[in-house]
């Protein structure tokens, strides 16, 4: 079982990650974060995008905040175009998961979600502290994804280790 407390840290963590790729992905041009590099969502924007929508997802189940403007996994990367539109909805749905993650406590952590899932096609229900930790998981993922692709055409994004997270995110904990 996970605690608010690790949900307080991963909602930070994941703040400083996305702060770090956007930053990074800021010094590329907009045909470059647009570039197919191979990666499952293709490139660096339409990757972005998906974790985004991701986490929308999953919020709105888990917290009753806004579902995301399309409905399935394929046209989750393509969901916002514009890249400051993209980076300002990033920005404001990290502070909307660290306001939910400050307010979230044990009662909230526990029990079955259930939901309708478009990818499996049927109703599906799991434990909700294993789907707060696959949301956490899976944009951790991606955002690997990112890091890589981001390296690889000569971006510099942050170290990646929640140990050496600087301390201006660990003071919104």
């Amino acid at each position: 079982m996970i605690s608010p407390d690790h949900i307080r840290l991963m909602a930070v963590y994941n703040r400083w990650q996305n702060d770090s790729l956007y930053g990074a992905a800021d010094s590329l041009s907009d045909e470059a974060r647009r570039l197919d590099r191979g990666a499952f969502f293709r490139s660096i924007h339409e990757t972005l995008n998906h974790i985004l929508w991701a986490d929308q997802i999953w919020m709105s189940r888990l917290a009753g905040t806004d579902a995301p403007k399309v409905p399935t996994i394929p046209a989750s990367a393509s969901q916002i175009d514009a890249w400051e539109a993209l980076k300002a909805a990033r920005l404001d749905f990290d502070q909307q998961m660290i306001d939910w993650s400050l307010s979230v406590t044990d009662a909230d952590i526990e029990g079955d979600l259930s939901w309708y899932s478009g990818a499996a096609k049927r109703e599906v229900s799991k434990p909700r502290w294993v789907l707060i930790t696959h949301m956490f998981n899976h944009g951790t993922h991606h955002r690997g994804q990112v890091h890589g692709m981001l390296t690889a055409a000569g971006a510099k994004p942050d170290d990646t280790d929640i140990p050496f997270m600087p301390q201006a995110y660990s003071d919104l904990l």
